[in-house]
């Protein structure tokens, strides 16, 4: 088939598409504001211009022929580079405007992303931002999330990503608590302190350090035990022990000498999320201007 013979079948194609995402004539013709007869007709042309069955058809129900099925994977692919060629065109007029997504892990939503997100609407009259505090792994495209920054080693296949940077983890305590109690050396010495820890599993109280080749581990114990990052951190700063904790949890305190990093020579290696972070989206070369402000704006302004 030539290209001229081809165009004009390309609405049919498109409709096509529809359809088979509607699961119904009557309902793919309600999308397209057209009726369940036309749509019908455009199907009958389609499959006559193509010389195959596309589609097996029912009183209740659509079921794609081996031939459909090829057919509607290219549909899909046409109907996306024609969304991506629309969005190209508007790219460079369109101002970023409209509500954009974005979903990350509990305690970093409001350690890190919160904090930014001031900053962003002030630069940005015209975006809103929804942020969706959540430990669940959300799924940009099933959940329909414009951003999601999840820690993990690699990206997920199908996904765009971009870096933030790594989450590492500490044992802190505040200066006081220290005072009382003693500066533990090494980590042998926790099993004679008060510590704060996480205490989802049996073996939350089991601490690994490492220095080089190294490797100690210590089963702590405390009267506190918390699953929250911001209730360990808070905890600490009442000298209630020594605490595990994300530096971004602890940066602040650290910075102003309410709490000390505990055996800073060692890496504390966590149960819990860590490792390098990412911002996940769609993989779509021409994001909307809304994405891709908040994608730069958060990634220039990550705290190190």
């Amino acid at each position: 088939m030539n290209p001229a013979d081809l165009l004009p079948l390309l609405p049919d194609l498109a409709t096509f598409a529809r359809v088979v995402d509607a699961g119904n004539f009557s309902v793919a013709a309600r999308q397209l504001g057209s009726t369940p007869s036309t749509v019908s007709r455009q199907m009958q042309r389609l499959e006559r211009a193509l010389g195959t069955r596309l589609l097996e058809r029912s009183t209740r129900s659509l079921r794609l022929t081996e031939s459909g099925a090829e057919v509607y994977r290219h549909c899909t692919d046409m109907v996306e580079a024609a969304t991506s060629a629309a969005q190209a065109a508007s790219r460079l007029t369109d101002r970023p405007h409209g509500r954009v997504s974005i979903s990350a892990p509990i305690s970093f939503a409001q350690s890190v992303i919160h904090p930014l997100i001031s900053g962003f609407l002030h630069a940005y009259e015209e975006v809103a931002v929804q942020l969706m505090f959540t430990d669940r792994d959300v799924d940009p495209v099933r959940d329909s999330v414009d951003v999601v920054i999840r820690p993990t080693p690699t990206p997920p296949p199908g996904l765009a990503a971009r870096r933030l940077g790594t989450l590492q983890w500490m044992s802190c305590a505040s200066p006081a608590y220290l005072r009382a109690h003693g500066t533990p050396k090494h980590p042998k010495d926790l099993a004679g302190h008060d510590c704060l820890y996480l205490g989802e599993t049996p073996d939350d109280n089991r601490w690994t350090f490492r220095r080089g080749a190294q490797t100690h581990a210590v089963e702590v114990k405390g009267r506190y035990i918390a699953n929250d990052v911001g209730a360990r951190r808070d905890a600490a700063l009442a000298n209630w022990g020594i605490a595990s904790l994300p530096e971004f949890a602890a940066a602040d305190a650290l910075r102003d000498g309410l709490l000390v990093r505990v055996l800073p020579e060692w890496s504390l290696e966590p149960r819990a999320y860590s490792g390098p972070v990412w911002m996940l989206y769609p993989p779509n070369r021409f994001l909307p201007p809304k994405v891709r402000v908040l994608i730069d704006w958060l990634a220039q302004h990550m705290p190190e």
